[in-house]
């Protein structure tokens, strides 16, 4: 089974390595590591995708990375697959000749969780009357919710307690939230992680990225 852990670590050279060889200590395979960013505090933030074989308890991966010298575990969840940031120069062409507009936003929604390592994405039509246009297979179900406005101007992190249009289905489980708008088309990305951890500001800005290039594919 697979899991996504994120650990804070020095920047320095061998602190990865390290923290492999006490992987390797319980059996535990790196199958995908991603640097999600860099701090001035010379840390850097690291989501590391690990493989169990059957009969390692997952809590083996925990004791494994904190025994290792300076390093923090920041989140720790079950996770399908692997990280795959580098798979969106792929997304943008399925969605550029994609057969319709909904056609290429269920690429977005299927292809996001994987390159943002958030649990589920929901792509949202704010053009009358505001409907979802596409969602992951994991995203929480649609309890026809119509929000009057969603506020989102720019690329930022939701509060379900400060913005009362979320509805109440995407906030469960401590889930954390994050939505971008798609250029000026009218569409907003919303991701979300259950469980979290939160959405840092390197990931808040990449998500603005992706927003800004969709919406100049979709003009």
């Amino acid at each position: 089974m697979s899991f996504l852990i994120r650990v804070v670590l020095p920047d320095t050279p061998g602190s990865l390595g390290q923290l492999a060889d006490a992987f390797g200590m319980v059996n535990a395979n790196i199958e995908s590591v991603d640097v999600v960013e860099h701090s001035e505090d010379g840390t850097v933030t690291d989501d590391i995708v690990v493989n169990l074989p059957q009969g390692v308890m997952a809590d083996s991966i925990l004791t494994a990375a904190s025994a290792v010298d300076g390093v923090i575990v920041d989140s720790f969840r079950p996770f399908s697959g692997s990280v795959d940031r580098r798979g969106q120069i792929a997304l943008l062409s399925r969605v550029a000749t994609a057969k319709n507009v909904k056609a290429g936003m269920q690429e977005v929604a299927n292809a996001i969780p994987k390159a943002m390592t958030s649990s589920w994405a929901i792509v949202i039509d704010n053009n009358p009357p505001i409907h979802r246009l596409a969602s992951s297979s994991s995203a929480p179900a649609d309890d026809g919710t119509v929000p009057a406005d969603i506020k989102v101007p720019a690329a930022r992190v939701l509060h379900a307690d400060q913005d009362a249009w979320v509805p109440h289905s995407w906030s469960l489980l401590d889930s954390t939230l994050a939505a971008a708008p798609l250029g000026a088309t009218g569409l907003t990305l919303v991701i979300g992680r259950v469980g979290g951890p939160e959405f840092l500001t390197s990931e808040v800005e990449h998500l603005r990225d992706i927003g800004n290039i969709l919406g100049a594919v979709l003009r």
